[in-house]
């Protein structure tokens, strides 16, 4: 029987800037995305009844009644390894599979298993990767191309950062964040990733933003439109979470870094290092606070 493994990296938002409310209640946005080369893991297979299995160090935050990984705030999960079995419903994985058996006709049971790595709650995409790589190993275990439209529009459909974690590679993100333009990247390049043990609620984020547009991210190579571009989310998410800007702290005054910033909606952190050296002392000095940290590189 034909098991399909499907990686779920971790998402960044290099820069985000929020330009307006919309009438639908989302928010039009211009964002930079770029891709960790790890994250969390998705394992797809037929089978004769759906089942879904959560696993891994984050696995026990998903399996607490009402436990969400988008829209919930919880406690930073213990890093342990935790397993079980979850509801088909009332995650973005089991949704992204019932979307797919919808949108391609496809009357087949599946037995999926999520490997939880990446905290949540905490603005670097964990449900949206997951849903996303839930479609690609789907797609790749019926046949389906990876270049199909219609994953696309079943991505959008999911929520905003859902597409762009579908094709994870770097890219401009309009609109929702759907509309997509893909860009030079910096593959290769040392990143450490940083959560102070604090998530915080995307919804609450966005509606304690003051609404003030301040502009456009600028032109030019990756690097520069990122370090002269912000994240619009920073003040009311350091306004709900005081500890991110102690995060945002560290990091800033780390050797070697190129670029540091809040992703998505928080409270993980990010920065960008000129070595491997110095992006691992950092990560040294962040886990020594008792700060979860991931260690590796852009895609």
């Amino acid at each position: 029987m034909t098991m399909i493994v499907e990686p779920a990296p971790a998402k960044i938002n290099l820069a985000l800037h929020v330009r307006a409310r919309r009438p639908d209640g989302y928010h039009d946005l211009e964002t930079l995305f770029a891709f960790a080369a790890d994250g969390d893991r998705v394992t797809v297979e037929i089978a004769q009844t759906d089942s879904f299995t959560i696993v891994g160090p984050f696995a026990a935050a998903l399996l607490t009644p009402g436990g969400s990984d988008v829209h919930e705030t919880h406690a930073h999960a213990a890093a342990r390894e935790t397993s079980g079995n979850a509801p088909w419903h009332g995650n973005l994985v089991t949704a992204a599979a019932d979307a797919f058996g919808a949108m391609f006709a496809i009357d087949a049971r599946h037995a999926i298993i999520l490997d939880k790595h990446l905290p949540i709650a905490s603005g670097i995409g964990g449900g949206s990767a997951d849903a996303a790589a839930a479609l690609r190993a789907l797609a790749r275990l019926h046949g389906i191309a990876a270049t199909d439209p219609r994953l696309h529009e079943i991505a959008a459909r999911l929520g905003a950062d859902v597409p762009a974690c579908l094709v994870s590679r770097t890219t401009l993100g309009v609109g929702k964040g759907e509309v997509l333009v893909e860009l030079a990247g910096l593959a290769g390049t040392p990143l450490l990733l940083v959560n102070p043990g604090v998530a915080v609620s995307t919804a609450t984020v966005f509606a304690a933003w003051d609404g003030r547009d301040r502009g456009p991210i600028p032109e030019g190579d990756l690097l520069s439109r990122a370090r002269a571009s912000r994240n619009d989310l920073e003040p009311p998410a350091v306004a709900l979470a005081p500890v991110i800007a102690e995060v945002r702290s560290f990091l800033d005054a780390a050797d070697g870094v190129v670029l540091a910033r809040m992703s998505g909606s928080g409270a993980t952190c990010f920065a960008v290092f000129d070595t491997i050296a110095t992006r691992d002392a950092a990560a040294a000095g962040a886990a020594a606070r008792g700060w979860w940290t991931l260690a590796t590189t852009l895609v």
